[in-house]
């Protein structure tokens, strides 16, 4: 007699682990439905190009703080929609990465010569651009 009541309780408890294991399963799979469609539903952003004048990029070629005689820079690079790095070509943001470094180099240099002219300063040699 209590063997049976054992098999009922045991068989009882798998059928509530069961129950529940299924209800945390569907709750899973809704939870997946709905990331499926709040992604599904983003918006396509601008280009880099686009985003860049969208966003107020610097494109006169001067530095933002820069007086008015001061040495030009290169146009800055266009920069890139948050999260674009993760679709984009390895190739593509290695080229953004190497043109981003070089505007922060250049960027840097044209602080140096500004400063150095500012206090009055011998120029370096790599600095002064003969072009």
């Amino acid at each position: 007699m209590i063997w049976i009541a054992l098999v009922a309780l045991s068989l009882l408890f798998f059928v509530v682990l069961g129950v529940r294991l299924f209800r945390q399963f569907m709750a899973t799979v809704t939870e997946l439905r709905e990331a499926a469609d709040r992604f599904s539903r983003l918006p396509s952003g601008p280009g880099p190009t686009e985003g860049a004048d969208a966003a107020g990029a610097n494109t006169s070629g001067a530095l933002p703080g820069a007086r008015a005689g001061s040495v030009p820079v290169a146009v800055p690079v266009a920069v890139p929609v948050p999260g674009q790095a993760v679709f984009a070509s390895p190739a593509r943001m290695r080229r953004y990465h190497r043109d981003s470094k070089l505007s922060r180099q250049e960027d840097r240099r044209v602080r140096r010569i500004q400063r150095k002219t500012d206090r009055g300063q011998p120029q370096s040699l790599h600095d002064i651009d003969f072009s």
